[in-house]
């Protein structure tokens, strides 16, 4: 909780910030080399659908949503923990908390919804048309981030949009200029987007 309370703080004096300076005071981020992969292997998360498969026991195979506890419940296993798991530790597991019941279980875990963790997630608050959360994808830029949730409103200030990003266990801010790229095709404006990020567009004030 304390956690989340000390990024609303960042976003509001963000928000604050971008809103009244003239010029940002943040650094900019370099232009994207088309390359950047920062991704890691999928983690199952709160509201994730996932499909249990055990071999050759089809009354134990199921498909259950993972709560919002993170834990999961299925023919019998209870309260297993699933939330910031890969499909294969799940599996892993899920073929433990079984060997109880079943000799040699086999379990394979498909997952469906892809809510992803909120550390792999990219969050878009403030003057974009559709804010929203979205699960980072490999190589995704700033344009694509733009495009998935439907460009600017007419009372953005795209120019002085700031990116929240943890480096090194630290929190820092960058500038972006959202404007400069999809109204001008300032190619040199879009940049790489990492697991994590909170992008704040600001109202403008003129």
């Amino acid at each position: 909780m304390t956690s989340r309370y000390f990024i609303l703080g960042v976003l509001l004096s963000s928000l604050a910030l971008v809103g009244c300076a003239s010029k940002s005071p943040y650094p900019q981020l370099p232009a994207s080399e088309g390359n950047a992969q920062f991704s890691t292997k999928y983690r199952i998360a709160a509201g994730d659908s996932v499909n249990i498969f055990v071999w050759r026991n089809p009354d134990v195979s199921t498909t259950v949503t993972v709560r919002p506890d993170g834990f999961l419940t299925a023919p019998l296993l209870e309260d297993v923990p699933a939330a910031e798991k890969t499909p294969t530790e799940l599996a892993r597991l899920l073929e433990k908390e079984l060997s109880t019941y079943l000799r040699d279980p086999l379990v394979t875990v498909i997952v469906n919804g892809f809510v992803g963790a909120y550390e792999d997630q990219i969050r878009v608050v403030g003057e974009a048309a559709e804010p929203q959360a979205m699960l980072y994808r490999d190589s995704m830029t700033l344009l694509d981030v733009m495009i998935q949730v439907g460009g600017l409103t007419e009372f953005a200030d795209g120019n002085k949009a700031v990116i929240v990003r943890t480096e090194n266990g630290e929190r820092k801010q960058f500038n972006v200029r959202i404007e400069d790229l999809i109204r001008d095709g300032d190619i040199s404006a879009n940049i790489d987007m990492k697991p994590g990020d909170i992008m704040i567009i600001p109202e403008s004030w003129f």
